[in-house]
């Protein structure tokens, strides 16, 4: 795969994401929405950034087993509990995700939801990738 990503000088300098990214494979992977679940289907971690590691791991786990690699992901989408908790935790999310996925950025959005699927979470992350 190739990815281009793609921050227009009109717009605000992009932050631990990219405006757009233009992307040319033969396979798409759409990936489920993670959260911090363990192998048993416990939700582990007490704060934002633990969950969020987890979430994070969860889904490159996910996208590794079909056969891409961070650098892959096209689009995410985190989907938060308290957005003005992960506005606080912003700097220590961003160091996370540099850790955990690298500084190759995908599309992303992040929309406050009244709650997840699994009532202790506190973040999910989805998104699809682009494979060659």
């Amino acid at each position: 795969m190739t990815a281009e990503r793609v921050n227009p000088p009109d717009l605000s300098p992009p932050t631990g994401f990219s405006h757009a990214v233009v992307t040319t494979g033969s396979r798409v992977v759409f990936l489920a929405g993670q959260t911090a679940l363990d192998g048993d289907g416990k939700v582990v971690g007490d704060t934002l950034p633990e969950q969020f590691t987890r979430a994070l791991t969860n889904l490159l786990t996910a996208l590794r087993a079909a056969g891409g690699a961070p650098a892959d992901l096209a689009r995410v989408t985190v989907y938060a509990t308290d957005v003005a908790a992960y506005r606080e935790h912003a700097r220590e999310l961003g160091r996370i995700w540099r850790d955990v996925a690298g500084r190759d950025y995908p599309a992303m959005a992040v929309v406050e939801v009244v709650r997840l699927w699994d009532e202790e979470a506190m973040v999910e992350l989805d998104g699809f990738a682009v494979l060659p």
